[in-house]
């Protein structure tokens, strides 16, 4: 709407001014004249004040009913003021030289402009809910005694039996009934692993069973179901973090009521004086230039120009009030999984015992992975080929088995090869070797996935898979701290877990065996001790606690749901780039009060000299000079917020 407005009345206002002959006077040419030429400004500056200010003149009014005057009564004050007193002037009632339509034109062109860039920072609600209520596939399998029927998500009922496929999403809450499959819950847990879920276990509407297809009797349909809840609560936090006020706002209130005492003090003065006509002129001239141009754009045009610099910098602001609050931020709370961590498995460490050496370890365990395509087994082939004696052996797999829950087995060089966990060496009737007791000790201890390597039934050795800590992380979490910014981290892992990452990366506070529907009570927690917190995640569960922040970060490779519900987006998965939030919403605050203290200073000063405290000296402000130098105002705050494109915010730089 403002943009449409915007452009509509800016082409209205070009000959309203050029044929304004204050403006005319004030630049030195004189108008075009020609029968109804006279007409031009008042007729296209009534269209722009009725069409381009009927946005300011309706929220004038709402502001003026719920008695919280800010920018649109301000506006709409000014405004109005002029365009009285322009038609005024253009019929000859009085012996006034007040021809505003030029700066009536001028002043809705850029308050348009203003909002409207103002609006294309914000950022929505609805888009988050959007993206949740995608998660659900729109058609399910319904068991039925004729077989399988494809039925609407919609019309399922508690009671209903479903036929999850491999590869398909749950369409709601339930149990399963039937069969045993991975399930990959990252859309609601945020964590990487997939969870092995059997007869007489829940499952989630939305996550995906990996490898098998399962039957679940549906438990929880519509709004009952766990992703209705966290639409739920992201709904609640995003209202809850809305009512903010603008600094422009702010100050608006204030300068509407100095516009406003200023005008009733003029008036009386000189009407007391004796010069009703100089009443009405003073008081008219400190109407119209107390709204100036450069409050409307002062904040709006730092944020644009922020915004731009940030995703040149792989940051995307999606709400205004994100780049102030950033500023305040007394903690950033990290999501472990995908954010600090790469989010997936990876080899961090390997043990063999005898003569085994690690290479010959990888090779043996990628060549009877190398069918699989569980996660687990890809980040062990990866882990070979990145292994220079490893890739050396060429060994390849034939016979390939998976044992569900346990492990796989394949023919590798002429040996029967088996990697599994725990529960494959239970079943081989297999214990660890002593010389690799305490190291596989240390593993489970730390809370790290541990899989053997067994050759002919004789372990040969192990491999740790974790996930992996991004070496950017470390930098991210220093730079932070040097800031005087604490860093806490909340994972749904388990404390053991949690502990050697934190410990890892030097974290101050750690949340860790996190429900997914608690991990919004963590940030209010944190809120409740006074703290203003910043919140970067990436999965659905993160999305409440996005919202409830004082400013959510999402890292852009996560969910949908995240990303709309936060304010911030990182176009990648550099946690750096949390920084360069940091300092740009420093250096932008700083333009916002620079352009503030110019804005309504050029008020404290102008507003007095148009209303006449000079007049004893000789010296009274004219309407056209008063508009002069509202104008001056702008071209100066529009400099000043040009100055933030110098700003660095490459993460290499500001990390160090």
């Amino acid at each position: 709407m403002f943009k449409n407005k915007f452009w509509l009345s800016l082409i209205l206002a070009v000959p309203v001014v050029l044929f304004s002959h204050m403006f005319a006077t004030i630049v030195g040419y004189t108008p075009p004249d020609f029968p109804g030429a006279m007409w031009i400004s008042p007729v296209l500056g009534t269209i722009i004040f009725f069409y381009g200010g009927a946005p300011f003149l309706k929220g004038g009014v709402t502001e003026l009913k719920s008695r919280q005057p800010g920018m649109m009564l301000l506006i709409a004050m000014a405004i109005s003021v002029a365009f009285i007193a322009s038609w005024i002037t253009t019929l000859g009632i009085g012996d006034f030289n007040l021809d505003f339509w030029w700066e009536l034109a001028l002043l809705v062109v850029i308050m348009l402009l203003g909002h409207w860039m103002e609006m294309r920072a914000l950022g929505s609600a609805a888009g988050a809910l959007d993206a949740l209520a995608a998660l659900l596939p729109d058609e399910a399998d319904k068991v039925t005694d004729a077989g399988i029927e494809t039925v609407p998500v919609s019309s399922l009922a508690t009671g209903d039996v479903v036929l999850v496929r491999s590869g398909a999403r749950v369409p709601a809450d339930g149990e399963i009934v039937d069969g045993t499959a991975e399930f990959d819950e990252a859309m609601i847990t945020g964590e990487s692993r997939t969870v092995q879920r059997t007869v007489g276990e829940t499952v989630v509407a939305g996550t995906v069973a990996t490898d098998n297809a399962v039957r679940v009797k549906v438990t929880a349909v519509g709004s009952d179901t766990t992703l209705a809840g966290i639409q739920r609560l992201v709904a609640e936090a995003q209202a809850s973090s809305s009512k903010a006020q603008a600094l422009a706002d702010r100050a608006a209130a204030l300068l509407f009521y100095f516009a406003l005492g200023a005008g009733i003090i003029t008036f009386i003065a000189w009407f007391l004086l004796g010069s009703p006509d100089d009443a009405v002129i003073r008081t008219v001239t400190v109407l119209v230039i107390a709204c100036p141009h450069a409050l409307g754009l002062a904040i709006p045009l730092v944020i644009a120009i922020s915004t731009e610099r940030a995703a040149k910098s792989g940051v995307l602001i999606k709400n205004r009030m994100a780049l102030e609050r950033m500023r305040t931020v007394d903690v950033v709370l990290f999501d472990k999984t995908g954010t600090l961590t790469e989010g997936q498995h990876a080899v961090t460490a390997t043990v063999t015992s005898g003569e085994m050496t690690e290479g010959e370890l990888l090779a043996l365990a990628s060549a009877a992975e190398s069918d699989s395509e569980h996660p687990v087994a890809r980040a062990i082939v990866q882990a070979a080929e990145h292994n220079q004696e490893s890739t050396a052996f060429g060994y390849r797999g034939s016979g390939f088995s998976s044992m569900t829950g346990r492990g796989v087995r394949a023919t590798v060089n002429g040996s029967e090869i088996t990697v599994g966990g725990p529960n494959m060496l239970k079943e081989l009737g297999l214990e660890t070797p002593s010389d690799m007791m305490v190291t596989i000790q240390e593993w489970v201890g730390r809370g790290a996935s541990v899989l053997h390597v067994v050759r002919d039934g004789a372990v040969i050795g192990a491999v740790r898979l974790e996930d992996r800590v991004r070496d950017e992380s470390r930098a991210a979490v220093k730079a932070l701290q040097d800031r005087g910014v604490k860093v806490a981290m909340i994972t749904g892992d388990a404390r053991q877990v949690a502990d050697a990452v934190g410990t890892e990366l030097g974290i101050d506070e750690i949340f860790a065996d996190v429900l997914p529907q608690d991990k919004d009570s963590k940030v209010a927690e944190l809120q409740n001790r006074g703290l203003k917190v910043a919140m970067v995640g990436d999965g659905v569960n993160d999305a409440p606690a996005l919202a409830r922040a004082e400013v959510g970060i999402a890292i852009g490779a996560g969910t949908d749901v995240a990303m709309e519900s936060a304010g911030v987006v990182l176009a990648g998965n550099d946690p750096r780039s949390v920084l360069a939030m940091i300092d740009l919403s420093r250096a932008s605050y700083r333009k916002m009060i620079q352009n503030l203290v110019w804005a309504t200073g050029y008020n404290l000063i102008a507003v007095p000299l148009a209303a006449g405290v000079l007049a004893f000296a000789g010296f009274v402000l004219s309407p056209a000079a008063g508009a002069v130098l509202m104008s001056v105002s702008t071209i100066v705050v529009a400099l000043n917020a040009q100055l933030l494109r110098r700003i660095d915010l490459k993460p290499e730089r500001i990390s160090t």
